[in-house]
């Protein structure tokens, strides 16, 4: 159960609330839905909408434009204006919506639509989505995360998971045939493959972010009705293995104490045999450390149980639009097989669809395989409407448990009590 979230609370003004009366007065989706008829491309009235999303690499960027001129291509009636935000997306998107000038449609990250479906400022979709679309192709958590009181607010138009990097050099010079399939194998592997502080066995990003299904594998939760509770006895047990195998074993680390900025770039300068990375880390060691001989493997499980984290993002309307059946083709379009196969075809980002993920042959891909089987399991990050919070808190807490400096179960308690104390 979600408690209900002012605009105020979340940064709007008031006058967010007169707008989307305004807006939603003048919104043409009522008579667009029921005079809407096949007719000839020529014959439409012509109409231009905005998408507004943030910027990625030059190939992305290249293959989304792409993929944008595909679907003006097959609807010229629609012209796609892409707005790109380069600095502070949410903070611009916020203050967009507050004076009635933002996207029809727009990228929202599964971290904040929690709060923002609270709001009102996004469309429910469920009222365009036909049999023909094919809802149930999606991937359930991916889809999950943007649903709200059962309406559906966006439609994920991508994804990227965990999965467990592996260097087979290392491997195979300490006599190690296969990756670990259980948490208690990986432990072990990671003593045996720890070369005083040259080589750590192990790689550990230590934040929330990463490590939700770990710190819930025991039955805890995270947060739970908008407020924290990962003080929990069951949260601290999930976790404590990760400090034990840095503090007692000396068997892992994390990137700053290497020299490394991040979890992809120590492993690939060989500190570290095995970490849980992202398939964004494909393409930098492909192009940074194109000789290292690397295998991924699904993470290992946790009592038996599959888990990883998800990260995705959505295509949302904005409920203000007075352009919503234009929206809705541009979003069914990205969205749909054709679209997001063309989207997600350069394999930095993965399809949210299984159709199009075994179109792609990503099932039968060495490496791919086991982020795009993490996703229909995973655990997304995007549970809570204050997530920003605790996700803070237990961040600053949990490093100083991690570096020993204090006992995992007193500064999990501390930040919990800190976190609902800023929420309250």
């Amino acid at each position: 159960m979600f408690k209900k979230k002012t605009l105020a609370s979340l940064g709007f003004s008031t006058l967010l609330v007169s707008g989307l009366l305004v807006g939603c007065g003048g919104s043409d989706t009522s008579s667009t839905k029921e005079d809407t008829t096949e007719k000839d491309s020529e014959n439409q009235e012509q109409v231009e909408i905005t998408l507004s999303g943030w910027g990625s690499s030059p190939t992305e960027q290249k293959l989304f434009e792409e993929t944008l001129a595909s679907f003006e291509e097959k609807n010229p009636h629609i012209k796609v204006k892409l707005d790109v935000i380069a600095d502070q997306y949410m903070d611009v998107m916020k203050t967009r919506l507050i004076g009635g000038q933002a996207a029809d449609v727009f990228f929202l990250d599964a971290f904040e639509a929690p709060a923002l479906m609270e709001t009102g400022v996004l469309e429910p979709l469920d009222g365009y989505i036909t049999e023909e679309f094919d809802i149930n192709d999606f991937e359930q958590p991916l889809l999950d995360a943007f649903k709200r009181d059962g309406a559906i607010f966006g439609l994920p138009k991508d994804t990227s998971t965990l999965a467990l990097f592996y260097n087979k050099t290392m491997f195979e010079e300490a006599g190690i045939e296969n990756p670990p399939a259980t948490f208690e194998e990986l432990q072990e592997l990671a003593k045996q493959l720890t070369k005083g502080t040259d080589v750590y066995g192990y790689g550990i990003v230590a934040d929330l972010a990463r490590n939700v299904f770990i710190a819930e594998s025991k039955g805890g939760k995270v947060a739970t009705d908008n407020q924290a509770t990962f003080g929990s006895s069951e949260v601290v047990e999930a976790l404590q293995p990760l400090l034990d195998m840095r503090l007692d074993d000396k068997s892992a680390a994390q990137p700053s104490e290497v020299g490394a900025n991040w979890g992809g770039e120590m492993f690939g300068q060989g500190k570290v045999a095995m970490i849980l990375e992202g398939n964004w880390t494909l393409p930098f060691l492909a192009e940074t450390f194109p000789n290292l001989d690397f295998g991924t493997a699904e993470v290992p499980t946790i009592d038996g149980q599959n888990g990883t984290m998800a990260f995705t993002v959505a295509y949302v309307m904005n409920a203000q639009s007075e352009k919503k059946e234009a929206a809705w083709e541009l979003i069914s379009y990205l969205t749909g097989k054709e679209g997001m196969e063309q989207w997600t075809s350069g394999g930095s980002a993965l399809p949210t669809r299984v159709s199009v993920a075994e179109s792609l042959g990503l099932y039968d891909d060495e490496i791919r395989q086991p982020f795009i089987s993490g996703a229909s399991y995973a655990t997304v990050w995007a549970d809570d409407t204050n997530l920003p919070i605790i996700n803070n808190n237990f961040n600053n807490q949990f490093t100083s448990a991690f570096l020993g400096q204090r006992p995992l179960a007193e500064a999990l308690e501390e930040a919990e009590r800190v976190a609902n104390r800023e929420i309250e």
